[in-house]
């Protein structure tokens, strides 16, 4: 049984930067930490193989310093990592993304079942986990909770619905996005730490890929960020100063002069 788990860099809150330009995260000069809901696909992913054997692979697209946290993947339970990383895929959108994790995965057949978290805590939008599975031509199911072996190649699998959960059967490969806080990502493994300091992850570029040029970057991203800002917050501050009573008649005459009250 092979299990490929999709990992995202995000960068770690507080050291952002945007290019002025582009308007697109700079994601090899911050500092980035492994995407908080993908630890429980990949938790999932690892229960799986210990269950009914077989390997984990983390793959992940993103710039070089990034390998560092498919190594952490490895200490996580992982056994294999993959690593995209290519100029030619920044300022992907999750259409482009997913394009590019589609063809990584391809590289990587034959292949049981394809796990992902819910979303990412730097874009939100959930999408990538569908439009991966769009682009391999898979069945795709969010919000899974549980997933069990169904013979040699099925899959049980229960999603949290709104106020009730299903449970579907797959009879065979699909791409699953995991619920998060479904089950308790593992610490580390000592051993594995040790392990992986002789390792590297495998390395594919967007011409090992064999990508289609105008799918990739911001040439191949149909959504556009126009502009990213830090929000500012101006606040007007008025000293009410005199008797309890004159005051008190003050702050209810602004009240009312904003509709306050």
């Amino acid at each position: 049984m092979h299990l490929i788990v999709c990992l995202k860099p995000v960068p770690k809150p507080g050291t952002v930067r945007v290019d002025p330009k582009t308007h697109t995260l700079k994601r090899d000069s911050a500092q980035l930490i492994l995407n908080p809901p993908d630890l429980y696909a990949l938790e999932m992913a690892v229960e799986l193989k210990e269950t009914y054997g077989g390997k984990v692979t983390a793959l992940m697209m993103g710039p070089p310093n990034a390998a560092e946290l498919l190594r952490e993947a490895y200490a996580l339970g992982a056994d294999e990592m993959v690593l995209l990383s290519d100029r030619a895929f920044a300022g992907s959108d999750t259409l482009a993304t997913s394009y590019v994790l589609s063809r990584g995965i391809k590289r990587l057949e034959p292949y049981d079942l394809v796990l992902m978290g819910k979303a990412s805590i730097d874009g939100e939008t959930a999408q990538v986990g569908p439009e991966t599975a769009a682009w391999l031509g898979l069945p795709s199911v969010i919000q899974v909770k549980k997933i069990q072996r169904e013979g040699d190649h099925g899959w049980v699998v229960v999603r949290v619905r709104e106020g009730y959960e299903e449970e579907l059967f797959l009879s065979g490969p699909a791409v699953v996005t995991v619920e998060p806080g479904i089950n308790d990502p593992r610490p580390p493994s000592l051993k594995r730490l040790l392990a992986v300091r002789e390792l590297a992850p495998r390395l594919f570029s967007a011409q090992d890929l064999e990508c289609e040029p105008e799918k990739l970057g911001l040439s191949g991203s149909p959504t556009q960020v126009l502009d990213v800002f830090a929000p500012s917050y101006q606040r007007e501050q008025i000293l009410l100063t005199g008797e309890p009573e004159e005051v008190a008649q003050e702050l209810v005459s602004h009240l009312r002069t904003r509709g306050l009250i």
